[in-house]
């Protein structure tokens, strides 16, 4: 019990803190203020490289601020997996239950890290081409709600399914790994791997809608929770994928001057 409890409490501590952290940088990025784009839509500055910032440079200030998100969105759908992967490590009569699962841990968070790597110089450079080219600006409100639409179909395929399973079962398969650092690792890596593609379409919708914006996090944050946790988790998964298809087709209506 004593030792359930010491690590909720030092879960609930990096929770905390990833929240502080994020929080801070949404502050900052709201500060700064948004440029008001053709079509009628924002263009976060989080995407703009500052005068005279090399590429190294605005990477290393956006990674940091995406792994803390990430934690802050991350770790409670996370957490009873740890644990439970801790247990299974006691249970083999391993010393450094502790150590091994925060690398594990880490191991799954660094999945995430290079999610984020890959996604800023894309966005960059997004940003950029509309930047130069009103048509195209005037297109993202259209190509938003598509994006929408095609994750929330991706939400009901057996593929989103899969990967979901791991990532809900994962416990069980703590019971064959070895205990060692590398082990541990691996076994971060690999879950992180599956739920970075069972979260890749709310991912989207984060990206889409504000990757900076601490109500589109907290909702996206809860959308992955309730569809790790639950005990229907598949049809909870479903359930908000029909949500993102309506919205999707709704906001495409809007942006083509349907609705």
């Amino acid at each position: 019990m004593d030792s359930r409890r010491a690590f909720l409490g030092v879960s609930a501590i990096v929770f905390a803190a990833s929240v502080a952290m994020t929080i801070a940088s949404c502050v900052s990025m709201s500060a700064m203020g948004e440029i008001r784009m053709p079509g009628g839509w924002a263009l976060s500055m989080m995407w703009m490289r500052m005068p005279g910032q090399t590429w190294l440079g605005a990477a290393a200030a956006f990674v940091p601020k995406w792994v803390a998100m990430m934690v802050a969105m991350m770790l409670p759908s996370l957490t009873p997996l740890l644990w439970r992967y801790r247990t299974a490590m006691a249970r083999a009569g391993s010393a450094r239950v502790g150590w091994l699962t925060a690398l594990a841990g880490a191991g799954y968070f660094a999945v995430w890290a290079a999610f984020g790597v890959a996604v800023f110089p894309l966005g960059v450079t997004l940003a950029a081409i509309v930047m130069r080219e009103p048509a195209l600006a005037r297109a993202v409100p259209i190509v938003v709600g598509a994006t929408v639409l095609i994750a929330g179909v991706l939400q009901r395929t057996g593929w989103k399914a899969r990967h979901l399973s791991f990532c809900r079962e994962a416990d069980g398969r703590c019971l064959t790994l070895s205990v060692d650092a590398s082990s541990a690792w691996r076994h971060g890596v690999r879950l992180g791997v599956h739920c970075s593609h069972s979260c890749a379409g709310l991912t989207a919708v984060a990206l889409c809608f504000g990757v900076m914006d601490l109500r589109v996090m907290a909702v996206v944050a809860a959308a992955i929770t309730a569809e790790h946790l639950a005990s229907a988790g598949a049809l909870v998964a479903r359930v908000f994928g029909t949500m993102g298809v309506a919205t999707g087709l709704c906001l495409i209506a809007a942006a083509a001057g349907l609705g």
